[in-house]
């Protein structure tokens, strides 16, 4: 069970559809300034397996009749919408996309049950529901959707444009490879012996959860406080979701755990396994260059075909490339987009 808890620590952190008008308000409440220049609406729309996935959509402001290029975002890994992946949204709304920023199945505000779970399939899926639904806004050019995955969603967007051939163009930041880290542990850490001890534990855990008719949670994706004991990575992570500075009540990250057996499904299914699949289409890997996670940018770089791109970020981290305006290279990003969304 220990062996269990440390890869739970791990992983934790890489942590047809219609359209419907979600019918809470459009109360801001996210971590992230609202702007003036971009009109922002609560969404949501069928994955499909049926389940209804709750999204922000920001649109320039005064577009009129125009169709203009749209970008569908998610992550990282236990965030939610009113996190990063929103902050990135409004960001690209003011340089002139129809964004789309959602939570995923099992989290936030999105459904499925149970909560806080997570899927290499179902998440996967839940990018090409996205692009379903800007896709069928008469405001997109819907020959002209790309999509932004960061941290732990980097991964299920390459996985998503390898089998989506509408996803014309894919940027991703700080990278984790969620099916590698779970199956092999932080930088291939976990021997055969302990894979096979993990599996162990976790087939095991399903007669427990069988038995009571629901999944058990597993321990606190991040600590209430941190005791000077802690990690590095857990105390990069803590600085963001478990302070002012990115703390959301709907975070599995912030405020929650995943369900025990999570790891299950990403041990046995590489997300990048048909990553050359995604050219002609490009990609643009960004990664911090004191990221924990580098490698993973890295990797993927080299699995991928041309035409492809590595942005090393100088002096930041894994986390800074999360909301620190100041490093995160979004003039390089419109480029790429404005280049290859044409």
């Amino acid at each position: 069970m220990k062996r269990l808890k440390q890869i739970q620590n791990l992983f934790i952190f890489g942590l047809f559809s219609g359209i419907v008008t979600f019918c809470l308000p459009d109360k801001w409440d996210k971590t992230f300034p609202k702007s003036e220049k971009v009109e922002h609406k609560k969404v949501s729309f069928n994955n499909r397996y049926g389940i209804k996935l709750s999204a922000d959509l920001y649109l320039p402001k005064d577009i009129g009749t125009n169709t203009l290029p749209a970008l569908a975002l998610s992550g990282p890994f236990g965030a939610v919408k009113e996190q990063v992946s929103g902050l990135y949204a409004q960001t690209m709304a003011e340089r002139g996309f129809i964004t789309l920023a959602f939570d995923p199945s099992y989290t936030g505000e999105s459904g499925g049950e149970p909560r806080n779970l997570a899927s290499p399939d179902i998440n996967t899926e839940d990018f090409s529901a996205a692009i379903d639904y800007l896709g069928l806004l008469p405001t997109v050019d819907r020959n002209r959707i790309g999509i932004i995955g960061i941290c732990g969603f980097a991964g299920m967007g390459l996985n998503a444009a390898a089998v989506d051939k509408r996803i014309k163009a894919i940027v991703t930041t700080s990278m984790y490879d969620m099916s590698r880290v779970m199956a092999k542990g932080l930088n291939d850490s976990l021997t055969k012996e302990g894979r096979s001890s993990l599996l162990e534990s976790l087939s095991e855990q399903r007669y427990v959860d069988a038995k009571n008719g629901k999944p058990t949670p597993g321990p606190r994706n991040l600590p209430e406080t941190l005791d000077g004991n802690t990690s590095p990575i857990t105390d990069e992570f803590f600085q963001y979701y478990r302070t002012e500075r990115g703390f959301h009540k709907n975070s599995p990250n912030s405020n929650g755990a995943w369900t025990t057996t999570t790891p299950l499904s990403f041990m046995n299914m590489p997300l990048l396994t048909y990553i050359k699949e995604i050219s002609p289409r490009p990609i643009l890997f960004i990664a911090g260059e004191t990221a924990h996670s580098r490698y993973f940018s890295e990797d993927a770089f080299k699995q991928a075909s041309e035409p492809k791109e590595l942005m090393i970020i100088p002096n930041s981290n894994h986390v800074d490339l999360y909301d620190r305006i100041e490093k995160i290279p979004f003039d390089t990003i419109t480029s790429f987009f404005q280049k290859h969304l044409k």
